[in-house]
């Protein structure tokens, strides 16, 4: 039994009500306009009649999901507990305990081997809720107060709540809708956080006091361009907080002492055109990551009160190809990511000038600076992953320039690294250009054109999808796949050119991009039109729609996660969350010329009478990022046009939002309904077990 041997089930059919959208002329007929009701009743039914749908034609995998779920979670490690780190005379730890979906949140006193104290067990606070996420914890300076955010519904809507560590008592203090973080003033009763509009845009800052009526909290600033969020931090430095302002494509930032916590902000720089920077402090200086004449983005240094750029002084030239990704500042050293040919490579320049990138033995890997509070040190820590090494976490001494291990991710079970084999070509697309391509399978994979390949791809807004490990991942390697990524244009692996070529007006050749990765994957026999497979997940699963509309005849079947899919009716609605902050990243449908490039390529828009691959999609009807209707109309018309009998699956988890469940082992169902569904195609699931 297959998926292919249910044919005879009754689909589930939404109604069509007629609906014109018109502009510029042009009028669309969305017959499924309508599934944006969400408080509609006939709406829940038919997610939930799709829902029953996809239970009654995955029914045989049932148990084969169940056998994969216990797989994926029997490789984690139950009780576990992360390196500690070090901020302002605590070690900060994150620990898990058998059977425990949530994490204990922890610190110890002056030193690793000190008792720990329990700042919060979120085992306990989630018993209440379908749904619990923590965000945004942050501690006063003087260790006595946590401010921490709980999301209960999973729309990344945060509530702030506050703790005495000292008594574990909870303040009466609450504050509501909010983006979960909150940043302490010196004074240790003083906290500024963001506030969100009804598009959930971040773009209220507001100041409380302890022991207040939130009801009175200060608005400090409003962003008042709709394009631009704000955001409020604290400097590394301590010295001062920080508001930033940030469009897709222009920043801004604000100053005020910390020890002044009433006082007002001044602009550091104001916002320009095209303009994006990024301050770090230090000392006297601040030491700026900036764009301004520098596509690759270059640092500048420049004295306090002397903030304008006019007076920046160049530390770090721009360079065509090294793209400067991030800064970490100590008293004694810089630490700059790099990424050099699509990787991002850790570079240390100590203030007597000496100069090194660190070495990590390995081509292709993911690295980066994480938990670096302290300033007065000579030790980094560095985070690092490749496709065959799992999570690693490093100390790095800066001046000795040795390479300490503290903890790398323990598989549990069966696993060798050194039974894996990873590969990075790269490819030539259609125009010339070469693309990147990652890959990982099992030794004993055969390169004949008959075994099944999953080809993952994003490719948006300059997110750069690095080679890095997953133990899930090893149920397809070691059931025969392989799995690869397509670092597609539209992403930023190779400088911000390589992001500015995938946006905009030139947004397919992501799409093309990832069609002539999968083509070079067929005909250099790594795989079959048969037994090739594709994934990508919210801007990515505008990828999976595109390229399905562009060559359902590549895949055997795709995986499209809560995939942003209806681009012109979403651009054109300012009401939805994300749309008017993202308009630099697809374009203004108002204006005709992206209106009409977008209505070319967007999958819902482009949907026809065809054969499509297999294909499963998901969603969570509490999304705030890609609404659900959005991937429910987009099977909805799929299923009223398509050639073939192909499976055609929607699945929305009527509990959570974009992200999925928030249990650290309850969010691998959903992994283990997608991976049984790829095995199914390809002929390699353990119906027997």
């Amino acid at each position: 039994m297959s998926l292919y041997s249910k044919t005879e089930l009754p689909v589930p059919v939404a109604n069509k009500k007629a609906k014109e959208l018109s502009i510029h002329g042009d009028t669309r007929l969305d017959p499924y306009y309508w599934l944006n009701e969400r408080e509609n009743p006939e709406v829940i039914d038919y997610l939930q009649a799709e829902n029953d749908y996809k239970d009654q034609l995955m029914s045989h995998l049932s148990g084969f999901e169940d056998k994969l779920f216990h797989e994926i979670i029997e490789r984690i490690k139950q009780t576990d507990v992360t390196v500690p780190f070090r901020h302002n005379g605590y070690y900060y730890l994150t620990r898990y305990e058998e059977g425990g979906e949530h994490p204990i949140y922890a610190r110890k006193k002056g030193s690793e081997q000190s008792e720990e104290e329990i700042m919060l067990n979120v085992n306990q606070l989630a018993k209440p809720f379908d749904y619990y996420q923590i965000g945004g914890r942050s501690v006063s300076p003087d260790n006595k107060y946590l401010a921490y955010g709980e999301d209960t519904l999973s729309r990344r809507i945060y509530t702030i709540r506050f703790k005495d560590l000292t008594t574990d008592e909870i303040l009466e203090d609450v504050i509501t809708n909010t983006t979960g973080s909150a940043v302490w003033a010196n004074d240790n009763r003083t906290i500024f956080y963001t506030r969100k509009d009804p598009t959930l845009r971040a773009y209220k800052i507001y100041r409380h006091v302890l022991g207040t009526n939130p009801e009175e909290d200060v608005e400090i600033y409003h962003e008042q361009d709709e394009t631009f969020s704000t955001y409020v931090y604290k400097s590394k430095s301590e010295k001062y907080i920080i508001i930033g302002s940030f469009a897709t494509l222009s920043s801004e930032f604000q100053l005020l002492e910390a020890d002044n916590p009433m006082g007002a902000f001044r602009v550091f720089h104001p916002r320009e055109e095209n303009h994006e920077y990024s301050i770090s402090h230090n000392q006297d200086r601040f030491l700026i990551r900036t764009n301004w004449k520098a596509e690759n983005f270059r640092l500048m240094e420049t004295m306090e009160g002397q903030t304008e750029k006019e007076a920046w002084k160049e530390v770090i030239p721009r360079r065509q190809q090294v793209l400067l990704e991030g800064v970490d500042v100590f008293d004694d050293h810089l630490v700059l990511l790099e990424r050099i040919d699509g990787i991002t490579q850790v570079r240390v320049i100590s203030n007597d000038d000496s100069d090194h990138y660190v070495q990590f033995g390995e081509d292709a890997f993911t690295a980066y600076t994480t938990s670096n509070f302290e300033v007065e040190t000579n030790t980094v820590r560095i985070g690092y992953t490749s496709l065959t090494t799992p999570a690693s976490i490093y100390d790095y001494n800066m001046k000795s320039r040795q390479l300490t291990m503290r903890k790398q991710e323990e598989v549990i079970g069966d696993f060798h690294p050194d039974d894996y084999q990873s590969e990075r070509h790269m490819i030539t697309a259609r125009d010339g250009t070469k693309v990147p391509l990652s890959l990982v399978y099992k030794k004993n994979y055969v390169k004949d054109g008959t075994q099944p390949l999953l080809l993952y791809g994003y490719g948006s807004y300059g997110y750069s999808t690095d080679p890095g490990f997953r133990s899930p991942r090893l149920s397809l390697l070691d059931r025969g796949f392989a799995f690869a990524i397509a670092h597609i244009r539209g992403g930023q692996e190779l400088g911000r050119r390589w992001y500015e070529d995938g946006k905009l007006l030139k947004k397919k050749n992501t799409f093309t991009d990832f069609v002539d990765c999968a083509q070079w994957l067929v005909d250099q026999k790594y795989t079959g039109t048969d037994q090739l497979f594709a994934m990508g997940g919210s801007a990515g699963g505008l990828l999976m729609g595109a390229v399905t509309n562009m060559a359902p005849h590549l895949f055997k079947g795709i995986v499209s996660a809560v995939p942003f899919v209806d681009v012109i009716t979403t651009m054109l609605d300012e009401n939805i969350p994300l749309t008017t902050g993202e308009f630099d990243e697809w374009g203004n449908p108002n204006n005709k010329l992206f209106y009409d490039y977008i209505k070319s390529y967007s999958p819902y828009d482009n949907i026809v009478a065809t054969d499509y691959p297999a294909l499963l999609v998901t969603t969570g009807l509490h999304d705030s990022q890609v609404q659900y209707w959005e991937p429910a109309k987009y099977v909805a018309k799929i299923r009223s046009l398509k050639t073939d009998q192909n499976p055609l699956l929607l699945y929305t988890n009527m509990e959570t939002g974009h992200s999925g469940p928030s249990g650290r082992f309850e969010r691998h169902r959903e992994t283990a309904m997608e991976y049984a569904f790829l095995l199914d195609l390809a002929g390699r699931a353990d119906l027997a077990d």
